[in-house]
């Protein structure tokens, strides 16, 4: 037993020769860890049972804080930004550009301006916005026919070239004259050709 007994410490000497520096490297470790415990110790016996209610309070608060944020709607939104993070970082950077410039408090501004008027348009009014729209909506889609967009574009470019020909004083006689002209009896068949158009459209019904 004796034998066994010196055996050991002189390997462990052989190990200290061997490495002091990693043996001196544990010893300092050891030495912190030791007072690390001395300290933790030393604020536990610090604790009054006051201290340690409140703590004990605090660590419960936590921990229920902890439970009410782990809901199924925050997972998702954790999940969503997650995915998105991307364009959730450009878009943050959109805000504090928005931010920086005064635009964001513009924009504030202006939505309060509008949730205000519409809050003060009463049901007539409404009505009539809603009616202004399907007109205009009415008024688009003619203006988009095939045949009536051909037809205003003859209207405008004709408007346009005349307004590039010099201004001229016409008589009766002019017009005689004039009435010659191929041009102006194709213009003059298109004018008569909208002007039927539009009495077909005004005539009354019963007006046979």
């Amino acid at each position: 037993m004796s034998g066994e007994a010196t055996e050991v410490p002189s390997e462990l000497e052989a190990a200290i020769e061997e490495n002091p520096e990693a043996v001196a490297e544990f010893v300092r470790r050891l030495d912190a860890v030791n007072e690390l415990l001395d300290v933790v110790a030393l604020g536990e016996s610090a604790l009054t049972d006051e201290m340690a209610r409140d703590l004990a309070d605090t660590t419960s608060t936590l921990a229920e804080s902890a439970d009410g944020l782990a809901t199924d709607e925050t997972v998702g939104l954790a999940e969503s930004v997650g995915q998105n993070g991307a364009e959730l970082q450009e878009t943050l950077e959109t805000l504090v550009t928005l931010q920086e410039t005064g635009a964001l408090d513009e924009l504030v501004e202006l939505a309060s301006v509008v949730s205000l008027l519409t809050a003060a348009l009463d049901d007539d009014m409404v009505r009539s916005l809603a009616a202004t729209g399907s007109s205009l909506g009415e008024l688009a889609q003619t203006a988009a026919d095939e045949e009536t967009h051909d037809g205003l574009e003859t209207v405008l470019r004709s408007v346009g070239d005349a307004e590039q020909q010099p201004d001229e004083r016409v008589g009766a006689l002019g017009l005689v004259k004039a009435a010659r002209d191929p041009d102006v009896q194709y213009g003059l068949g298109y004018v008569l050709a909208i002007a039927r158009a539009i009495g077909q459209n005004r005539r009354p019904a019963d007006d046979t």
